[in-house]
């Protein structure tokens, strides 16, 4: 039977869900171009939404795209996040989520770079609400000027909706991590926390200390060239 590593486990499982969810990315950030719109009493083609130069509808298209790209951003560092997580922690369903603080502030170095990675997310978390909030507030203009039919309301509300529950999850994990200092995941379900540190990277420390140890023994071994010898006066 196949052994599969935890942390390959994870890894995939992650990159799933980041290929399932960057279709909220682009569907609730383009709106301009996925949300039916008017032309002559039909609904607008993709190409017609994209074609369109009336210049409210391409500035809109433009904060459309800057928007996407920081959602890309944010995906990008959070995927950055999760790697180091997996990397160098892990979780334990038989510890507390708030565990991993009393272990990780043994390691400087792990619990300095956790603290960055947590307050960077947040930023980038905060900026991407931000953008994205003014990207709807742009294109609600769109709707009242392109409405056609039921449909452009009920698109907007479920484009608008993914991507909101995108960034309150985002929110929140970014947000705890920060308030109660600790690796809360954005990916693994029911947002688990790595609460101690991961058994690969343990074992990688016990073996170079293994390794310091077998040096310093190989400096008091007694070489065959420093025994002075001993001379018989008989």
């Amino acid at each position: 039977m196949l052994n599969l590593d935890v942390d390959f486990v994870q890894r995939i499982k992650v990159c799933g869900l980041f290929f399932l969810q960057s279709y909220k990315i682009i569907t609730g950030t383009m709106l301009s171009l996925f949300i039916p719109q008017n032309c002559g009493g039909q609904i607008c083609s993709f190409q017609q939404n994209f074609e369109n130069d009336e210049r409210y509808h391409q500035v809109s298209l433009c904060w459309n795209t800057i928007t996407m790209i920081s959602f890309i951003a944010l995906y990008i560092y959070e995927l950055k996040r999760e790697n180091w997580s997996i990397k160098y922690l892990d979780i334990d369903n038989d510890k507390p989520d708030n565990a991993l603080k009393e272990v990780i502030v043994k390691h400087v170095y792990l619990d300095k770079h956790m603290d960055s990675l947590n307050h960077i997310y947040y930023q980038i978390v905060k900026l991407t609400v931000f953008m994205n909030f003014v990207n709807i507030g742009i294109v609600i203009k769109i709707l009242n000027q392109n409405y056609h039919s039921q449909s452009t309301i009920s698109c907007f509300i479920s484009f608008t909706l993914l991507i909101l529950m995108k960034l309150y999850n985002s929110f929140n994990v970014a947000y705890q991590s920060v308030k109660n200092d600790k690796m809360m995941s954005a990916y693994m379900s029911e947002f688990v926390s790595f609460n101690v540190l991961d058994k690969d990277y343990l074992e990688t420390l016990e073996d170079d200390k293994k390794d310091d140890d077998y040096e310093d023994d190989d400096e008091d071994i007694t070489r065959p060239e420093d025994i002075i010898p001993i001379v018989n006066n008989e």
